[in-house]
């Protein structure tokens, strides 16, 4: 193999790679949802995105439940009950 090629191919790859993730990334965002919870008496809303609405209101109740408690406890009830509101849009 020349230097040349041996010099380039790596760099091509790598390039090729970041072209890659930047790519992939851009296409996160389907969906934007805001969420509110509410658990013991403490209310907070947070906002995330996802590939499906889905995954975005779970990531954003994840998120904001995060807010509202304290310690594991509190935490796995705050993420299985039922928002407050949700409100989505796709991007």
């Amino acid at each position: 193999m020349s230097k040349t090629f041996k010099i380039a191919f790596p760099i091509a790859l790598a390039f090729g790679l970041l072209a890659y993730l930047v790519y992939s990334s851009m296409n996160l965002g389907g969906v934007s949802c805001e969420v509110c919870v509410e658990f013991a008496g403490r209310t907070w809303c947070r906002t995330a995105t996802g590939t499906t609405e889905t995954e975005a209101i779970q990531t954003a109740v994840d998120n904001a439940c995060d807010f509202v408690t304290s310690g594991r406890d509190e935490l796995i009830p705050c993420t299985q009950a039922p928002p407050v509101s949700v409100q989505c849009v796709n991007s």
